[in-house]
């Protein structure tokens, strides 16, 4: 593990995420994608966590409020994405303890679960579960150990399942 200091991002970090996003992924979509959430009302600056080497922003993660939907019901949840490390950077436990600030910053703020569409052999040593555990569907079709949740309350996603509802900013950047 590198020297890292992990803080909210500030407006002046909008271009650098913009940019360790499109180096991470090889594309633009995540780094308009966090542009085009950070303009809802629903963005909370303290889950959009900086990891900082050497003066330089080198990770990005982004909790974002989505909620769950069943046929009665709407719980609110968050959604871990994206979340990038530079190149040069990966591998270092950076991203890992970006997820762990991230988790406690949502407990922190009353925040009860997260889902994450992602790396099946990465998130679990988080404490990430199958989200189908739950009865909880995501909406792309995608295979069934990538869409993962974590309770931050224990019991908190025992609701009897339902469809996660992310924001069209989600479609578009896929």
């Amino acid at each position: 593990m590198i020297d890292i200091i992990i803080r909210k991002e500030t407006s002046d970090d909008s271009e650098a995420i913009k940019e360790l996003n499109n180096q991470a992924f090889c594309q633009k979509q995540e780094g308009e994608l966090i542009e085009n959430l950070r303009k809802k009302s629903e963005f909370v600056t303290e889950l959009s966590l900086v990891a900082i080497h050497e003066n330089r922003i080198i990770g990005h993660i982004l909790y974002f409020p989505i909620t769950i939907k069943t046929e009665k019901k709407v719980h609110s949840t968050l959604s871990l994405a994206p979340m990038a490390v530079m190149p040069d950077y990966q591998k270092k436990g950076v991203g890992g303890a970006l997820i762990k600030a991230g988790l406690e910053k949502a407990k922190e703020l009353g925040f009860i679960s997260v889902v994450v569409l992602g790396h099946p052999e990465y998130y679990p040593r988080f404490g990430f579960r199958k989200a189908s555990k739950w009865k909880i569907k995501e909406p792309f079709g995608v295979p069934d150990e990538v869409m993962m949740a974590i309770e931050l309350q224990e019991g908190s996603l025992d609701c009897g399942g339902g469809m996660i509802d992310f924001p069209k900013e989600y479609y578009a950047a896929m």
